[in-house]
């Protein structure tokens, strides 16, 4: 079975899809002069879109990393995770502190979803 790969990149492609399964490259925030819900708005955006090119959509992801800077930042990422989360639907989920590769950025998400059938 093929996989598809969808804006590829020198060091990584955004989408692969292989076998009905939508593997997203982490997303960050384009503006991390934002705060966290700022930044975490901005990046459920990015997984909003990239899902649907990938005939996906969050009411299908079947797994979720969250990536912090700072748990402090954790509240504020969830006030804006939980508006925007189809409840019913909610996907497995890991969140941690993590040094990221910019310092600017507060958050970073990783998203395994299913395609719709």
């Amino acid at each position: 079975m093929a996989v598809i790969r969808h804006h590829v990149g020198p060091r990584l492609s955004e989408i692969a899809v292989h076998n009905g399964t939508v593997y997203l490259a982490g997303q960050i925030a384009d503006d991390t002069k934002q705060d966290i819900t700022g930044q975490t708005r901005e990046v459920l955006g990015h997984i909003d879109r990239l899902l649907g090119e990938a005939n996906s959509d969050k009411s299908l992801m079947l797994s979720v990393q969250i990536y912090l800077a700072d748990m402090k930042d954790f509240p504020g990422m969830n006030a804006v995770w939980d508006t925007w989360v189809v409840q019913g639907a909610t996907p497995p989920r890991a969140t941690v502190e993590a040094r990221l590769a910019n310092p600017e950025c507060l958050v970073e998400i990783v998203v395994v979803a299913a395609q719709r059938s």
